[in-house]
């Protein structure tokens, strides 16, 4: 298990397959959470995730391919595009500058 420390975070990438649909939201929905932190928020497909990121969130269905584009950093993986628990344990993270396990 990973240890994300939502001080340091200055890039949140959201991960999807091809799609533009859903993850496009969440992305959207992370950015106005997060826009009073330093934290930006991009929106890639899996296989294109920047090394530079410092958490990835993708569906569960993505997580391993996200894990193996990026190893070194913390995905976390989630079922729902809104309202989803996971989720917001990273968004309250980083906006209190919190360390959690992901």
């Amino acid at each position: 298990m990973a240890t994300l420390d939502g001080s340091a975070v200055r890039k949140v990438v959201v991960a999807c397959d091809a799609g533009m649909g859903s993850s496009v939201m969440l992305a959207s929905t992370v950015r106005k959470q997060l826009a009073k932190t330093q934290a930006t928020v991009e929106h890639t497909p899996v296989a294109d995730i920047p090394a530079d990121a410092d958490v990835v969130l993708t569906h569960a269905g993505l997580a391993d391919r996200a894990r193996g584009v990026v190893p070194d950093v913390p995905v976390v993986a989630f079922q729902l595009f809104l309202g989803d628990p996971a989720v917001a344990r990273v968004v309250t993270a980083i906006a209190k500058g919190q360390t959690i396990d992901v």
